[in-house]
C-alpha cells in the first residue's frame, strides 16, 4: 500500500520495512499447545500425543517452546508472559488451554475451551484476545469421557455441552496488549462476572524465562526473575537475560509475588529427586494446596506471578494492569491510559482505511480475520539432528530410522504463521502459502518473509523439496508456493506501485529446485502425469492415496498433474517478469512453457498413456488406475480432484512478452494449443482486445460442461461455496471393483468425517474449503479477464441463464462470505442454530474461523481457529467491495478490467 503518513500503524510497517525500528520484537508467539507435538516427542514408538500429555505439561519443562494463555513473548521466546486463572474449583491452574488429544476425540484432536483473537495490528502495536472460563469446576474428565464414548457418526461434545456456561456462570477474562514502543508494552486485564451472582477469581499473570539452560550446545548462564524493591508503583519484577538484556513487569495493586524455577518436577513424573526445591508447577502447588513451601521465599527464580485474587458481584468488572518495559521508566503508568486509547484508535483507522466502504458486519469479518492470522504467528523452534540424537539421554535406536530421519539438516527458530495455534501447532507447507496470500492485504512484507522461509537452507531439502509438517517433513503437499510467491508480488505491485523484482528473483531460484524435485520425483514414468500422494486433502479419494499400490498397479492423478500444470504456468509466468529487466530469464520461461505442453499433451491423451484424464463425455477431469498390464480404469469420482486442472492458467500481456522475442515465437508455433500436432490446451489461438494471450490447460469449449456441474446446486455448488465432493456421490457411492484396490466407495459426507484416514480430525469428502474455492476465483478471474464479458456460461445455481465469468465470481465470493454475514433471519450460518451466537451479545461479536464448513448449511466444522487459510474470507469481503484480489490492477501495464 502507499503509505499514509497519516496513518500510524502504516507508519510503523514502513518503520520496519526500512529496519528503522524493530516492531516485531515482541508479539503473540507464544503457543497454544507445546505438548503432543513431535518435537517435544522423544518416546521409542513416535507417540507423540502420549508422550507429553495435558497432565504432565504443568509439571514438565518443554525443550522447543512455551506455551500459555493469550501470551506474548520476545522473537525468539526467550522471555514470555501469560495469564494463569483459578475459580477455587478446579483441580489445577488454568495456565493452558485443555483439548483432547487425537486418539481421545472422536474426530481426532480437538481443544475444548472458548477463545477469541479479537483484534490485532501487523505491527502488534495493539492486540486483544478473550478467554471464558467456567465459574463451576471445568469437566476435564466428562470430556475424555464422553468423547470416548462417541463414534464417528456423532458430533464431538464440546465444552458447551457440559452445562457449565449455563445461566452465564462464567467469566470473560479481556487482554489488551498495547505497545507506547517496540519494548515497552501496556497490559490491560478485564475481568468481568457474566453470572448473576458474587464470585471470586484467582488472576495470576506470569512471566518466565524458557529454559535454555538444560540443554548442550544453548545459553549456559541462566536468566534471573526477582522482586524489586524501591519502586513508585504497587509492585516490579526485573527480569535479567544474558541476551535479551534487562526488562521489568510493573503492576499498580500490591499483590503476593510468588517465583519458582521453570525445571520439570521429576519427583512427580518420573519418581526421582529433584536437583531444585522449586520446579515448574510451584504456583499450582502454593494457590491449590496451600503448600509455602513450593515457591522460593527469596523471591527469584526463572517463572514469576503476581497473586490477584478478585471478587467481583455478578455482572460486574475489575481491571488489573500492568507494563513489560526494556525502559528505566520513574513512573511506568504515567501514560497508560493514553496508549491504549491512542492504539485502539490506530487500529480502528488502519482497517477503516483498508475498507472505507464496508458496513459493520463486514468489517468484523475483515478484522477479526486479519487478528486471528496475527495471532497465530508462533515461535518454532526445531532442530531435526539434535532431536533425532537427544538433548540429555540418548534417544532409542528406533529413532535414528524413524521421523524426519531424512531432515537433518532442517533447523527451526523462526516466526511461522501456524494453521491453527493449538490444533496444528506447526507449519503446513501449503497452508502457509495461502496464509501468505492472505497476509499480504495487510502486511506485504511479512507475507514475502513467509514465502521465503521455508525456501532457507536450513528448511530446505538439498533435493528441492519443501517441507510439509513435522508429522513427517517428506509428505507430499500441493505445489503452491509458486501460486503463493506470484501473488504476494502481484499484490505488493497493485499496493505499492511497483514489484519487489529481488523477491521475486530470490523464490524464482529456489522454486526452480522445488519445480526439478516434482518432475524428477513424482512422475515415476516420465509420461507427465503425476502422483504426488494424498497431496493435503486427506481422505478424498477411495483409498489412502498416500500407501502404495500393489506391484505393478499405478494411479494418475488429475490433481496433481493439474497442480503441477499450474506449477509451470506460475513458474512461466516469474521467468517473464523477471525477464522484463534481465533477458537471460528468457531460457527458463521456455523451458518451464515447454514442459507446462508436455503435460498438457499427456494429460489429453497423447503421450504414452493413450486415454486422456478429461473424460469428453462426462465433462470432467478423472483420476486413472492403471493395471500392470497397461489397462486403464477412470475413477468416476466428481471431486476437487478433477477440478484442479482448472487452476492451470495465466494471462501473458505484451509488457512481459516485449524483452522476450524467442519465447513469442514459441507462443506463436503452438498457437491454439497444438503441440506435436495435437490440440492439446488453451495456449493462445488468438489474443484479447489487450492484446493478452491465456495460456490454460482447459479452454473455452471444456469450461461450460465444468461450470455447468460446478455451478449446480444438485453437485459442487452449496449456498456457502463449493463443496470438496459432488452431492451426486450421496447417492453414487458404489464405484464398483477397481482392480488393484477392490470395491471401491466414495459417499458425500457433508459434515464432520466418518471416515479415521489421517486421523479423521479433517474431511474433504463433502465440505466447503476455503483454499481450494479461493484458487478457483483467482483461476475464473483470469478466463474472465482474457475472455471478457462477450463470453457467458450457464450456471444452474446462479439461475441458469447467462452469466459472464465475473458474475459467477461475484456470486461464489458472497456466498462465501455469508458464512459470517446474518440470514433473513439474523442468524450467522458459521454457527449452530441454537449456539449462544445466534442471540447473546457477549458471544455473537467475537467470531470463530472454523477449518471447514458443512457443505449443505455453512456451519463451522473442525478446528475452531484455523484462520490460516480461511483468514482468506478477509480478501474476499475486499472483493465484494470492488477490490482486485487476483493482482491486475495498479502498478503494472495489465490495466485493470
Amino acid at each position: 500500500m502507499i503509505v499514509d503518513k497519516t496513518n500510524a500503524e502504516q507508519r510503523r510497517l514502513e518503520n520496519q520495512r526500512q529496519h528503522k525500528e524493530n516492531w516485531r520484537l515482541w508479539g503473540p508467539y507464544l503457543s497454544e499447545r507445546a505438548w503432543g507435538t513431535v518435537r517435544e516427542d522423544y518416546s521409542p514408538d513416535g507417540n507423540a500425543w502420549e508422550h507429553f500429555s495435558h497432565e504432565q505439561a504443568r509439571s514438565r519443562v518443554y525443550r522447543w517452546n512455551e506455551d500459555g494463555l493469550g501470551g506474548i513473548s520476545d522473537e525468539k521466546q526467550r522471555l514470555c508472559f501469560a495469564l494463569t486463572l483459578w475459580n477455587g474449583k478446579d483441580p489445577i491452574l488454568k495456565e493452558r488451554l485443555f483439548g483432547l488429544t487425537a486418539n481421545e476425540g472422536n474426530h481426532g484432536e480437538d481443544v475444548k475451551e472458548y477463545y477469541f483473537y479479537d483484534d490485532a495490528t501487523p505491527s502488534h502495536s495493539y492486540l486483544k484476545y478473550l478467554y471464558k472460563y467456567p465459574q463451576a469446576a471445568f469437566p476435564y474428565a466428562r470430556l475424555v469421557e464422553e468423547n470416548a464414548r462417541r463414534g464417528r457418526d456423532q458430533p464431538p461434545f464440546g465444552l458447551m455441552d457440559t452445562g457449565v456456561f449455563a445461566d452465564k456462570r462464567y467469566w470473560d477474562i479481556g487482554i489488551e496488549y498495547a505497545k507506547a514502543s517496540t519494548d515497552k508494552i501496556h497490559i490491560r486485564l478485564s475481568v468481568c462476572n457474566r453470572g448473576p451472582d458474587l464470585a471470586s477469581l484467582h488472576l495470576l499473570p506470569t512471566l518466565w524465562f524458557r529454559n535454555t539452560w538444560n540443554w548442550s550446545g544453548e545459553h549456559r548462564d541462566r536468566p534471573v526473575l526477582k522482586r524489586e524493591n524501591g519502586n513508585r508503583c504497587g509492585w516490579t519484577i526485573q527480569a535479567a537475560h544474558p541476551e535479551l538484556g534487562s526488562y521489568r513487569l510493573h503492576g499498580r495493586q500490591e499483590v503476593e509475588l510468588l517465583f519458582t524455577e521453570n525445571e520439570s518436577n521429576g519427583e512427580r513424573l518420573w519418581g526421582i529427586p529433584n536437583a531444585l526445591p522449586h520446579v515448574k508447577d510451584g504456583f499450582h502447588r502454593r494457590v491449590i494446596d496451600r503448600d509455602i513451601e513450593a515457591v522460593n521465599p527469596e523471591q527469584t527464580g526463572t517463572k514469576s506471578a503476581a497473586w490477584h485474587v478478585l471478587t467481583v458481584p455478578g455482572g460486574g468488572e475489575k481491571i488489573v494492569e500492568m507494563v513489560l518495559s526494556a525502559q528505566d521508566d520513574t513512573d511506568p503508568f504515567a501514560d497508560f491510559n493514553a496508549v491504549l486509547a491512542q492504539r485502539r484508535q490506530e487500529a480502528d483507522r488502519f482497517y477503516a482505511d483498508l475498507l472505507p466502504n464496508a458496513d459493520t458486519d463486514d468489517l468484523r469479518i475483515f478484522r477479526q480475520a486479519m487478528a486471528g492470522m496475527i495471532w497465530s504467528k508462533q515461535f518454532f523452534h526445531y532442530d531435526v539432528l539434535r532431536w533425532l540424537q537427544g538433548d540429555q539421554l540418548p534417544p532409542p535406536e528406533s529413532r535414528k530410522a524413524g521421523r524426519n530421519a531424512h531432515w537433518k539438516h532442517l533447523r527451526a527458530a523462526d516466526i511461522i504463521s501456524m494453521p491453527d495455534a493449538w490444533e496444528y501447532p506447526w507449519f503446513a507447507a501449503w497452508d502457509l502459502a495461502f496464509h501468505c496470500i492472505a497476509f499480504c492485504s495487510i502486511d506485504s512484507d511479512f507475507a514475502k518473509h513467509q514465502i521465503e522461509v521455508l525456501l532457507k537452507e536450513t528448511y530446505f531439502h538439498p533435493s528441492g523439496q519443501i517441507p510439509a509438517c513435522e508429522w513427517s517433513f517428506s509428505d507430499v503437499n500441493p505445489p503452491v508456493h509458486a501460486l503463493g510467491a506470484l501473488q504476494v508480488f502481484r499484490m505488493e505491485r497493485q499496493q505499492r506501485g511497483h514489484g519487489d523484482r529481488n523477491f521475486l528473483q530470490r523464490v524464482f531460484h529456489k522454486l526452480l529446485m522445488n519445480y526439478a524435485w516434482w518432475i524428477t520425483s513424482k512422475d515415476r514414468d516420465g509420461l507427465n502425469v503425476f502422483e504426488g500422494g494424498f497431496l493435503g486433502l486427506d481422505n478424498i479419494s477411495v483409498f489412502d492415496r498416500s500407501q502404495r499400490l500393489p506391484e505393478g498397479y499405478k494411479l494418475k492423478q488429475s490433481d496433481a498433474t493439474g497442480w503441477m500444470a499450474m506449477f509451470a504456468l506460475n513458474m512461466t509466468v516469474m521467468a517473464l517478469e523477471l525477464a522484463t529487466e534481465d533477458p537471460d530469464y528468457e531460457d527458463a520461461a521456455i523451458q518451464i512453457y515447454t514442459q507446462f505442453l508436455n503435460i498438457a499433451n499427456t494429460l489429453a491423451g497423447h503421450a504414452g498413456t493413450g486415454v486422456s484424464l478429461w473424460d469428453p463425455e462426462d465433462g470432467f477431469f478423472k483420476d486413472l488406475l492403471v493395471e500392470p498390464n497397461g489397462k486403464h480404469h477412470r475413477v468416476n469420482v466428481y471431486s476437487w480432484v478433477g477440478l484442479i486442472p482448472l487452476f492451470a492458467c495465466e494471462i501473458v500481456d505484451h509488457r512481459l512478452l516485449k524483452n522476450a522475442p524467442r519465447f513469442r515465437a514459441l507462443l506463436n508455433q503452438h498457437g491454439g494449443g497444438v503441440f506435436h500436432g495435437n490440440a492439446i490446451c488453451a495456449c493462445p489461438a488468438r489474443k484479447n482486445g489487450r492484446g493478452e494471450h491465456l495460456l490454460s490447460l482447459v479452454d473455452h469449449t471444456m469450461l461450460p460442461a465444468i461450470i455447468r456441474r460446478l455451478f449446480d446446486e444438485q453437485e459442487f455448488l452449496s449456498p456457502y461455496g463449493i463443496r470438496s465432493v459432488s452431492r451426486v456421490h450421496a447417492e453414487r457411492r458404489d464405484l464398483g471393483v477397481l482392480p488393484g484396490i477392490g470395491q471401491a466407495m466414495i459417499e458425500y459426507v457433508p459434515g464432520e468425517s466418518n471416515s479415521g484416514l489421517f486421523g479423521g480430525n479433517s474431511n474433504w469428502r463433502g465440505p466447503i474449503w476455503l483454499p481450494t474455492n479461493y484458487t478457483l476465483i483467482l483461476a475464473l478471474e483470469k478466463f474472465h479477464r482474457f475472455l471478457g464479458d462477450a463470453y457467458t456460461v450457464s450456471a444452474p445455481g446462479l439461475g441458469d441463464k447467462a452469466l459472464t465469468l465475473s458474475e459467477v465470481v461475484d456470486c461464489l465470493s458472497r456466498r462465501m462470505v455469508n458464512l459470517y454475514r446474518p440470514d433473513a433471519d439474523g442468524r450467522l450460518p458459521a454457527f449452530a442454530a441454537d449456539s449462544p451466537w445466534q442471540s447473546d451479545p457477549d458471544w455473537r461479536e467475537h467470531l470463530l474461523f472454523f477449518e471447514y464448513f458443512h457443505g449443505d448449511n455453512g456451519q463451522g466444522l473442525g478446528a475452531a481457529h484455523q484462520t490460516g487459510w480461511t483468514g482468506l474470507l478477509a480478501n474476499l469481503v475486499m472483493r465484494c467491495h470492488g477490490y482486485d484480489i487476483a493482482g491486475f490492477g495498479i502498478g503494472s501495464d495489465i490495466s485493470p478490467v
